[in-house]
């Protein structure tokens, strides 16, 4: 028997050492195993899924010898589904690995040392996710439609029934739309349904490849008012996305962040942070890390939808927000309007694709707000002496982007980093958010 084919058999480790997403680290013959849902000094069976040049990634079968940090997770299907890895771990460990985490990135990457850790940002753990994409597909083997998230190990949906992270009302909704998803002559055409919980309405968004026949459409409208939700069918692009049940809705999707008296409307397939009491802590903290004063003029890069600029505009002299997305610039002036702030403005750029040029750059900006994507704030920070703030906040969603633009801004550009610290956005996920604060 190979090598291979003998590694496709169930195989027993001592797990020496673990990755911040949850996965144990075991050595074999010289080469690492990452076996997901293992801890630190566990004993284990596994069985490798998936062979690298460097290393292996393992399914956990069997835990022999458990870690005293090991706890019960509280999900029926945690393990084989893809949507949490951090379960088996109590919440404050786990915001501990995600500290960890930063701090190794700034070390290893940024070679800066902030001069406050902040104590990490948490919240509710469970039923805090507003927005998901649930996939779908009727399973002759399964005599059901499977409705929910895709397996940690394999491209198949989780047979499962509820869901612990998602917010109410949607976390029960599993097994209902299974059944109504089985009703409709379309079933076979229907592959996913996007969730959004906003503080007026849930929206459940349903991806139709068909047309629905009469008889669906009722289906529908049936399951709309059964379950209070707001029901839209998208057969197309984006674009398409129309509500279906009721037949029309007197107000927009939004949630509101009171401290700032802002009510932000949303598109029920549009981007918004997921964990609604974790969002209104971390627009709060950031505010009041910047420390707007009434004749300050801010530049809020990669804005959204106004999420932080209108509540820096209640703040402020003067807010400009830049977007790369024309839909969501659109978007955030809307919700200027929506409610009376006449400070705000807001413009479309690329903002990966600047080169100091831009006229905008270079209007006296006193404070920056920076919110990229996981791909960071590089070209931003190449040319902030364009910009030229006594002050930075810098909220990222991937430690490794934000360790490397710390590191130009701190040992190139001139800023110190005061503090930095987690934001526990995603709670039982590896998905570490963090906040920075960076001083001139």
């Amino acid at each position: 028997m190979g090598r291979r084919q003998r590694r496709r058999e169930p195989e027993t480790a001592r797990i020496a050492s673990a990755t911040h997403d949850g996965r144990g680290i075991a050595a074999l013959e010289g080469k690492k195993v990452f076996v997901a849902g293992a801890l630190p000094g566990e004993e284990v069976r596994f069985q490798r899924r998936k062979f690298r040049r460097n290393f292996d990634e393992a399914e956990l079968l069997e835990i022999l010898e458990a870690s005293p940090e090991r706890i019960e997770a509280r999900c029926a299907v945690f393990g084989r589904c893809g949507g949490c890895s951090l379960q088996h771990i109590s919440e404050s460990a786990q915001r501990e690995i995600k500290k960890q985490a930063l701090m190794d990135n700034f070390e290893r990457i940024a070679q800066v040392s902030p001069g406050t850790w902040l104590e990490p940002m948490s919240g509710s753990a469970w039923h805090y996710r507003r927005r998901a994409r649930l996939a779908v597909k009727d399973v002759h083997g399964k005599g059901r439609v499977l409705v929910g998230f895709r397996e940690r190990h394999a491209p198949f949906i989780t047979d499962m029934h509820r869901c612990e992270i998602l917010a109410e009302p949607v976390h029960e909704l599993i097994d209902p739309l299974s059944d109504l998803v089985g009703t409709l002559s379309i079933r076979a055409r229907l592959p996913q349904v996007e969730v959004s919980v906003a503080d007026n309405a849930t929206a459940l968004v349903f991806r139709v490849l068909d047309p629905p026949t009469p008889e669906d459409e009722l289906r529908f409208r049936e399951f709309g008012e059964q379950h209070d939700v707001r029901v839209y069918l998208q057969p197309g692009g984006l674009d398409s996305v129309g509500l279906f049940h009721p037949e029309s809705a007197a107000e927009p999707l939004y949630y509101e962040l009171p401290e700032f008296d802002v009510r932000i409307a949303f598109d029920p397939v549009g981007f918004v942070q997921v964990n609604r009491d974790i969002n209104q802590r971390m627009v709060h903290q950031a505010v009041e890390m910047l420390e707007p004063g009434p004749e300050d003029r801010v530049l809020d890069l990669y804005c959204g939808i106004g999420n932080f600029a209108l509540p820096l505009a209640r703040r402020c002299g003067e807010v400009l927000g830049v977007e790369g997305d024309a839909m969501l610039v659109k978007a955030a002036a809307a919700n200027a309007a929506l409610n009376g702030i006449d400070n705000a403005q807001f413009r479309q750029a690329d903002l990966s694709a600047i080169d100091g040029s831009e006229s905008w750059l270079r209007q006296g900006w006193d404070l920056l707000l920076l919110d990229p994507a996981r791909s960071g704030a590089q070209e931003i920070a190449a040319h902030i002496d364009r910009i030229g703030p006594r002050r930075i906040v810098y909220v990222s969603c991937h430690p490794g982007t934000l360790a490397r633009d710390a590191g130009v801004l701190v040992n190139e550009k001139g800023y110190r980093c005061d503090s930095a610290g987690i934001i526990d956005m995603f709670p039982h996920t590896a998905h570490v958010e963090s906040i920075a604060i960076f001083n001139k």
